[in-house]
């Protein structure tokens, strides 16, 4: 049910004929209260989607009635006339639910630089919100995949008898920014917005900033979560934070297990870093290393790259104190040969990799994932 599962919900996803296959491509959210508490984090590319724009505007009131996400175009790069096609949208949401416009956070995906067919967006809002169900979690998750092989859903209920559930699209253009694709969370605990604010802002920091798949930064990422305050409880906060980081950690590894063309999944654990800036900028590096990626499309332990990665950082280290496993083999010590690298079992989907950089006490996860043809031809053959 995802974003259903909370009390004080309603969705819905359908076909409004923006995809040329027919593919439900309107979702709608509605929070239906008592409480329409809301926060939300945004890409930090500079070049922003109009829907980015209007709903940064949006959230800083703290109050989001509804959410209604399109995946038939990235309304993106489209000048004037795509931001007022995103203010029609929630004007739109607004006229057919009895809501407020200035409380409707607008999303979009696709492709970036053409118009919106607002003919068929309008009508499918229309059809979104005669939809509208407690039991449309799901086909709201399905209306707003792209490439997308699969659809995203996590939930978490607290036995003190609060939800927090959460869907989510991406299979490209995922790289650090505070989100990095399109994500929808609600909760039924009593939670004010400044609250909401300061719990999603450390879970997406630990979480979506910390999925890597091409290093490619979209212009449309939203991550947005809201409370009903429909159960009536008001939670352990400690509590609420780690619900809202299992939901957000359990939709970005379900993100990099859905990475266009990928045929494995790397975790990349940075250890003994001086600072946690440095373990995440080493992380980082070893994810973006395209020789990497292919070395385990190849499997192939192959921890010569994973050395020339790290040595592309400003990190604290002596290249003759680093050690690197792959999948529990250290293959290298002290920066130089450690275990026969023929020992690694690169089979499996998931690949471990470990980074030691014996400089502190420091660590990060970060997940990437490797790089293959299917990923060229992918991207190539579909415009995005």
């Amino acid at each position: 049910m995802s974003v259903t599962a909370a009390q004080g919900f309603r969705a819905a996803g359908v076909a409004a004929g923006l995809k040329s296959t027919g593919a439900p491509d309107v979702a709608l959210i509605v929070n239906d209260g008592p409480s329409i508490a809301g926060a939300a984090v945004f890409t930090s590319n500079r070049v922003k989607a109009a829907p980015v724009v209007w709903s940064e505007q949006v959230v800083k009131a703290g109050l989001v009635q509804a959410v209604v996400l399109n995946s038939g175009g990235a309304n993106a790069c489209t000048g004037t006339e795509g931001f007022r096609n995103t203010h029609a949208t929630a004007e739109k949401v607004a006229e057919t639910l009895g809501l407020n416009a200035g409380e409707i956070v607008v999303a979009s995906t696709g492709l970036i630089g053409v118009q919106l067919p607002m003919d068929r967006l309008l009508p499918g809002v229309d059809k979104a919100a005669a939809a509208l169900s407690a039991d449309g979690g799901e086909a709201a998750a399905i209306a707003i995949k792209t490439t997308d092989t699969v659809h995203k859903q996590s939930v978490v209920t607290d036995p003190a008898g609060w939800t927090v559930g959460g869907m989510a699209k991406g299979a490209g253009m995922l790289a650090p920014g505070l989100a990095t694709m399109l994500v929808v969370l609600t909760t039924d605990a009593a939670v004010d917005a400044e609250t909401l604010d300061a719990v999603l802002r450390g879970a997406t920091h630990t979480t979506f900033d910390r999925i890597d798949s091409d290093g490619c930064m979209s212009t449309n990422d939203t991550v947005l979560l809201m409370a009903s305050g429909a159960s009536g409880v008001e939670p352990d906060l400690a509590a609420f934070a780690e619900a809202v980081r299992a939901v957000c950690g359990d939709l970005a590894r379900q993100l990099i297990g859905d990475a266009e063309g990928a045929s494995k999944d790397i975790r990349i654990d940075v250890a003994g870093a001086a600072t946690e800036a440095d373990a995440l900028e080493v992380a980082r590096s070893i994810a973006r290393n395209n020789l990497f990626k292919c070395a385990v499309h190849g499997e192939d332990a192959n921890w010569g790259r994973v050395l020339a990665a790290i040595g592309t950082t400003a990190a604290t280290f002596d290249p003759d104190r680093l050690d690197v496993a792959f999948n529990g083999v250290w293959v290298c010590r002290d920066g130089f040969v450690g275990e026969d690298r023929e020992l690694v079992d690169m089979t499996p989907r998931e690949t471990h990799i470990v980074a030691d950089l014996n400089a502190g006490e420091a660590a990060v996860t970060v997940w990437t994932n490797d790089l293959t043809a299917d990923y060229v031809h992918e991207n190539s053959a579909y415009s995005s």
